[in-house]
């Protein structure tokens, strides 16, 4: 259960691109220099983000990447999908030596995991680039705080989703 940096850099280039793109094309050259990300990783992304339709490129002089569709109608799940990313937490059970076993335990982690992996794919569909970019904004406008904060006990907590309750079995 682990986003790689190749899923980190494609959604922090395209809420980049989202950002300072105002309908006009970004170089990836500007993104590469704001975000520090090397300039050809960020080709490779932008290639796999252009072939699964979440960016356009406009070529010659002024030319660089735009949004292919609405900031709303873009999500984290389509951006993490289109560069290959994987984090379905029960991906490595299957097939495992673990099921062989075919144990009560098994079975209960098994369901847990699966059950985990739902939540996380529709927390990251439900979860638009622009509502990350909202978010940003309202953040800045409120004094010294970033993007996540801790509560009373000491616990971290998202600037983006209030908490989801408990999730039973």
């Amino acid at each position: 259960m682990r986003l790689t940096s190749k899923g980190r850099y494609a959604v922090r280039a395209m809420l980049d691109l989202t950002t300072h793109s105002n309908g006009n094309p970004v170089r990836l050259q500007e993104i590469s220099t704001r975000q520090n990300i090397s300039l050809h990783y960020l080709e490779q992304l932008f290639r796999k983000l252009r072939n699964g339709q979440a960016v356009k490129s406009v070529r010659g002089p002024g030319g660089g990447y735009v949004l292919a569709r609405n900031q709303d109608q873009i999500t984290i799940k389509d951006v993490l999908d289109c560069v290959g990313e994987n984090i379905n937490p029960a991906r490595d059970i299957v097939g495992s030596e673990a099921e062989a076993a075919n144990s009560l335990e098994f079975h209960l982690s098994k369901n847990y995991f699966m059950n985990l992996g739902i939540i996380m794919k529709e927390y990251l569909a439900t979860t638009s680039l622009g509502d990350l970019v909202r978010k940003t904004k309202e953040t800045e406008a409120e004094a010294g705080i970033g993007a996540s904060s801790t509560d009373s006990a000491g616990i971290m907590t998202s600037a983006i989703r209030n908490p989801i309750g408990e999730i039973n079995q």
